[in-house]
C-alpha cells in the first residue's frame, strides 16, 4: 500500500533563521520531497519572492505541487537532480539565488512506501531508486556487482566493518537464484554478521542498505562538485544550508565549506599569499546544528541530522 507523501521538515526553525526568506528574492529547495521545508520558506517569503522546488522523484513533484499550489506563481517545481541545479534554474531564467537548501538522504515517504524498496523492515522488490525512471536499481547492484566491488561499496558507503563477510554471503546466495526482495537481502546480511553484531541496537542491515542506496542513486559521486556549483550561483549575501544524515555526506559538506572560506593553497610557512585565491563565502555555522530534544522526541529520524550553512561574500 502506497503511503501519503509526507515530509516532517527537520530543524525547520533553524533552517528559516539561516535562510531568512523574509529578505525576499529567489530561493531554491534542491531536495523538495513532500514540500515541508518549501512550505515554511514560502510562508515567510514576500509576495515578490519566488521559490523553485527541485526533485528527481516524480511522486515528490506531484505531491509537493499540490501541497504548495496555494502560493500560486511564487512556487514552481522542477523535475531533476539538484546536482544540476544551476543549469535547471538557468533554463528557467534564474541568474542567481538568494538562498538554497539541500536536505540530503532518503525521504520519509520513500522509506515508508514498501514498494519503493528502501526499507529493511518491509518486504518489497529490491529497488531503492529515487528516480523511478533510472535504469539501475538495487537489484542490479546486489545481483551483478562482483563480490569485491560489493564489499568496497558496503565498506566505503556504509562504513560497515563486516562488509567482506556480507558481500561473500550475498555472492554465494545469488549463485543459487537471484536475490529479489528487501527482506531476503536483510536476512542474508544478518546471517553474515557475528552473533554479537546482530544484537546491536541498530538493525544489522541498516549500514548495508544505506550503502546500496547511495550507489544506486549516485548520492556522493558528484556532491562536492554540486555544492561548489550552487555556492557560485549564490548572489552576494545568499545563503546555502545543507542537512546531512551520515558522516560521509557531512565530511564532504564540511570540507567544501572550509574551502570556500579558506581557499588559499600557499605553503603555510610562506610570509605572503601568492596563489591569489580569495574567500568566496563565510561559514555561518561554526559547529553543525543538531535537532533539539523536543524535536528528537517528535521525530526520531532527526537524530543523525546535521545542519551547516554558508553566506556568499
Amino acid at each position: 500500500m502506497t503511503s501519503v507523501f509526507r515530509h516532517i521538515p527537520i530543524m525547520k526553525n533553524e533552517v528559516l533563521e539561516l535562510l531568512a526568506p523574509e529578505r525576499g528574492g529567489i530561493f531554491a529547495d534542491g531536495t523538495l520531497g513532500g514540500g515541508g521545508h518549501a512550505e515554511a520558506v514560502l510562508e515567510r517569503l514576500p509576495e515578490n519572492g519566488k521559490l523553485y522546488g527541485i526533485d528527481r522523484d516524480g511522486d515528490a513533484i506531484a505531491a509537493a505541487s499540490k501541497k504548495l499550489e496555494r502560493f500560486g506563481c511564487r512556487f514552481k517545481s522542477v523535475r531533476g537532480n539538484f546536482f544540476d541545479m544551476r543549469s535547471l534554474l538557468s533554463a528557467e531564467g534564474v541568474c542567481g539565488l538568494d538562498g538554497a537548501l539541500l536536505d540530503l538522504g532518503v525521504s520519509s515517504y520513500q522509506l515508508d512506501t514498501p514498494e519503493r524498496g528502501f526499507s529493511y523492515n518491509e518486504n518489497a522488490p529490491l529497488d531503492m531508486r529515487m528516480d523511478r525512471s533510472a535504469s539501475m536499481s538495487a537489484y542490479d547492484v546486489v545481483n551483478t556487482y562482483s563480490a569485491d566491488r560489493l564489499a568496497e561499496i558496503i565498506r566505503d558507503y556504509g562504513e560497515e566493518r563486516y562488509a567482506a563477510r556480507i558481500a561473500r554471503r550475498i555472492a554465494a546466495e545469488r549463485e543459487k537464484a537471484p536475490i529479489e526482495t528487501t527482506l531476503q537481502l536483510a536476512g542474508l546480511i544478518k546471517e553474515a554478521m557475528p552473533a554479537a553484531a546482530r544484537n546491536e541496537k541498530q538493525h544489522p542491515a541498516k549500514r548495508t542498505f544505506q550503502a546500496i542506496r547511495i550507489e544506486v542513486n549516485g548520492e556522493l559521486e558528484e556532491l562536492d562538485a554540486a555544492i561548489s556549483d550552487i555556492e557560485s550561483f549564490l548572489n552576494p549575501g545568499g545563503v546555502l544550508a545543507v542537512i546531512t544524515f551520515h558522516s560521509l555526506e557531512d565530511r564532504i559538506v564540511k570540507q567544501a565549506f572550509k574551502r570556500f572560506e579558506e581557499p588559499c593553497i600557499c605553503d603555510r610557512r610562506a610570509p605572503i599569499c601568492t596563489c591569489g585565491l580569495k574567500p568566496t563565502a563565510k561559514i555561518i555555522t561554526k559547529k553543525p546544528l543538531t535537532a533539539s530534544e523536543e524535536e528528537l522526541e517528535a521525530n526520531p529520524r532527526s537524530r543523525s541530522a546535521k545542519l551547516r550553512a554558508i553566506r556568499r561574500l
